[in-house]
């Protein structure tokens, strides 16, 4: 009996990661192995990365509701612990959107937590 290989199935497999690879420099959207050597760290990069930019807006946030409660008077932790007191649940980025597009709102909001 002869030796089946089921080309089809090994071509799609091949196919997969060279289509995923597209765009990748050189040997590294051409070459099988060196694309699949590739594609394995790319995914792991964005695996991690998907992560780090929640810490990444979040920290942005941070400082721009800190840079706008300093020109108010106020400190970053005392602000958001007058939040709480207030119960005034707002996150950081409704904050820190306020704080960029609407000054005057958000400077309505510090005068709250300060009085």
């Amino acid at each position: 009996m002869p030796r089946s290989v089921n080309s089809v199935a090994s071509r799609q497999r091949r196919k997969k990661i060279l289509k995923a690879a597209r765009g990748y420099f050189g040997a590294r959207s051409k070459v099988l192995t060196v694309a699949k050597n590739a594609l394995d760290k790319g995914m792991q990069y964005a695996y991690r990365d998907r992560r780090n930019k929640k810490r990444a807006f979040r920290r942005l946030w941070i400082a721009r509701i800190n840079a706008a409660v300093r020109a108010e008077g106020i400190n970053y932790s005392s602000f958001m612990h007058g939040l709480a007191k207030n119960e005034i649940s707002l996150n950081r980025k409704v904050l820190a959107d306020l704080a960029m597009n609407h000054p005057d709102t958000f400077s309505q909001i510090v005068k709250k937590v300060k009085g």
